[in-house]
């Protein structure tokens, strides 16, 4: 049954080669001073930097910089960026570079005018944010979180071992984003393939819950389809346009609320990862395949309905002479063979977490309420060991 909602997505996209030019439709719509935020600095090595300079200055802005955003944005990064923020009184936050600076960029839009511990007020009690932000606007640079189309915003607080993440309301998306397949094309395989997992995680946590057999379960499907053929070729020919333009716009669509429409979602994959992220730092989507299998298998009996359908509709089980059990199994060992023939992590061990480690995992670790089974501490305990 199709759970009541109501939709609405106000980010405008440029999309495609050449899209960067969408700045001098934007641009001329916010005041002069520019907040331009960006990552490690390789946007400077690639040209892109350059490209939105130059942009910036054609239509008379004037930019104020807030580099050295880190792949997981810390709390310590964001009070940073309020202060630029309001040292420069910025007009509008541009954010040139992938998930993390996107969702760094709103974490400061909506904490400028915010008269408290914005990690407090939002990552810890979930409050909504205050009505006053700083719109933002979005130069993508890396795909899979579809942070360029959407709410959310993840922050790190290292000391607290948390990784958390808040989904705001439709005012904090990005006003525009701007979607060149070609600047992720410098992007290493190793984090191209991530990213390619992090998609099929927001996909697999929409579809892996709640009301079943409605529209947006035939959406994700046709999307996870997608992923995994064009994922396949880019692994082999990073530099295949059609399918690197393909991950980007289905990352897009993962991640824009349009296939949570009616569902309730699950996310504790994110959690787990995520929690795996506080403790070691790892790269988001490499945290998410490595804990995934072991989630799913634990919970595939409590939804063996769906996990058969998304055997037989994602990867072609036939399901004849066999039990749903049998299918659905053999759906997820599919979902294996593909996930190592593309190069992603399959256990923590790989990225730096130790036995030793799994007491503090778990405590890091967010019990979600809308997937088929909720976990028990025992449970997040059996599933990070299993993914050792």
């Amino acid at each position: 049954m199709l759970g009541n909602f109501t939709f609405c997505n106000p980010t405008r996209l440029y999309f495609g080669e050449g899209a960067l030019k969408g700045l001098d439709e934007e641009l001329p719509k916010y005041g002069k001073r520019v907040l331009l935020v960006y990552g490690g600095g390789s946007i400077k090595k690639n040209g892109i930097y350059d490209k939105v300079v130059a942009a910036l200055k054609s239509n008379g802005k004037e930019i104020y910089e807030d580099g050295g955003v880190m792949p997981n944005p810390t709390v310590e990064k964001l009070y940073e960026g309020v202060r630029r923020a309001r040292e420069c009184k910025a007009d509008l936050i541009l954010a040139v570079g992938g998930g993390s600076v996107c969702d760094y960029a709103k974490a400061v839009s909506i904490s400028v005018y915010c008269d408290e511990d914005p990690w407090e007020k939002y990552y810890i009690r979930f409050e909504d944010a205050v009505e006053k932000t700083l719109p933002v606007g979005c130069v993508l640079t890396m795909v899979g979180t579809g942070s360029e189309m959407n709410g959310g915003s993840v922050i790190t607080n290292h000391a607290q071992k948390l990784k958390i993440g808040h989904v705001f309301g439709d005012r904090i998306f990005p006003k525009f984003s701007v979607l060149d397949p070609t600047f992720t094309f410098s992007l290493p395989k190793y984090q191209m393939v991530s990213w390619c997992f992090d998609i099929m995680s927001h996909i697999m946590e929409q579809y892996f819950s709640g009301e079943d057999d409605n529209t947006s379960d035939y959406i994700a499907e046709g999307l996870m389809r997608s992923l995994v053929h064009s994922s396949r070729i880019a692994a082999k020919d990073p530099l295949d346009y059609e399918a690197r333009s393909n991950i980007m716009w289905t990352a897009t669509w993962a991640l824009n609320t349009l296939i949570a429409m009616g569902k309730s979602t699950d996310w504790e994959v994110h959690m787990l990862g995520q929690a795996v992220g506080a403790h070691t730092d790892a790269t988001h989507g490499m945290t998410l395949s490595a804990v995934s299998l072991p989630y799913y298998r634990h919970i595939m009996k409590y939804g063996l309905a769906k996990f058969k359908r998304f055997a037989t509709a994602v990867w072609e089980i036939d399901p004849d002479g066999k039990s749903d059990e049998q299918t659905a199994n053999e759906g997820l060992e599919a979902m294996e063979r593909w996930m190592r023939e593309i190069g992603l992590v399959m256990n923590i061990s790989e990225l730096g977490a130790t036995e030793e480690m799994i007491d503090g995992l778990v405590a890091s670790t967010l019990v979600m309420q809308g997937g088929y089974k909720v976990l028990t501490e025992d449970e997040i305990r059996k599933i990070f060991k299993e993914s050792l």
